[in-house]
């Protein structure tokens, strides 16, 4: 029941799916297997269809809602593409792409634009404080069209946690600049394919980073000791900064919610990952206790 796992996944975020998005979730090969399961849900009155969509439980809602929310996706993408610009420009971005809500369609007044950035190997600390400090300095401190809270360096391309919730922001990450590292990047998560078959990347559309003097000579200047230096310092301050601040998070929590290596930067102190697994295992739950259904629960 491949295709009711995509559907309570989504519907923890209250986006119901289309046959084809869901198929495409799927490891089925054929749309016909999907859309026999599909009919097979309907009939125990576990779904419901509304126009083209599959609704999971009685929040019927939530169609008018996503339906709004890609429209207003698509004005926010245009905002996106602007600041990801930007973001390439900075010393040491390698590659930049629009993840969370937006890069599944979504956008709303409460949405933020997230940013997964590529950084250069020793050097992702110095990047991650010249745009955080840009943010603070010219943004005001807002988030709003520039959350940057997930950085990885070009040493270490592979994601650790592998379960749904990552492999399915890997599914819709939208990759802005950066071709050739995002091409990289790809490469080094094939593990993907274990939870999505149909697993397939463009980035036909995609250019290559083209960094202004200024940041050249910034990545030129500190490419030596005093560079990996100064890297090692930012890390070291702004831990000491995030364990005084999210000193309530259990040292699992803040392994993974606010991890922080040499080639890792998350800032994602709620520990929305963990949340999202442990409602779609409750989800999952629910379905067993009233439908008499059993799906593999998921881990963290």
């Amino acid at each position: 029941m491949e295709s009711l796992k995509t559907i309570l996944y989504f519907s923890i975020f209250k986006y119901p799916l289309k046959i084809d998005e869901i198929h495409s979730y799927t490891n089925h090969k054929e749309l016909a297997e999907t859309t026999r399961e599909l009919e097979h849900l309907l009939a125990e009155r576990i779904l419901t269809k509304v126009d083209d969509f599959y609704v999971y439980g009685s929040d019927l809602d939530s169609v008018p809602r996503r339906m709004k929310g890609n429209v207003l996706a698509q004005k926010a993408l245009v905002k996106a593409r602007e600041k990801a610009n930007l973001i390439s420009k900075f010393p040491y971005v390698e590659a930049v792409g629009v993840s969370g809500s937006l890069s599944k369609g979504y956008y709303d007044q409460d949405s933020d634009i997230d940013f997964f950035v590529i950084t250069t190997h020793n050097k992702l600390w110095i990047c991650r404080t010249f745009l955080i400090l840009y943010k603070k300095i010219f943004l005001l401190n807002s988030r709003k069209f520039f959350c940057v809270n997930y950085f990885i360096s070009s040493e270490q391309l592979e994601i650790a946690e592998q379960n749904r919730f990552t492999a399915t922001e890997l599914n819709t990450l939208i990759p802005m600049q950066g071709k050739a590292h995002f091409e990289k990047f790809y490469t080094k998560n094939t593990w993907v394919k274990n939870y999505f078959s149909k697993f397939n990347t463009n980035l036909n559309l995609v250019p290559d980073i083209k960094k202004p003097l200024f940041s050249k000579s910034i990545e030129v200047l500190l490419d030596n000791v005093i560079g990996d230096a100064v890297d090692y310092a930012f890390k070291s301050i702004t831990l000491i900064k995030w364990k005084a601040k999210f000193d309530y998070l259990t040292e699992e929590d803040f392994r993974i919610a606010l991890k922080s290596t040499r080639n890792i930067s998350k800032h994602h102190p709620s520990n929305f990952q963990k949340k999202v697994i442990l409602s779609l295992n409750a989800k999952l739950e629910e379905v067993r206790l009233k439908f008499n259904l059993v799906l593999q629960q998921e881990h963290v």
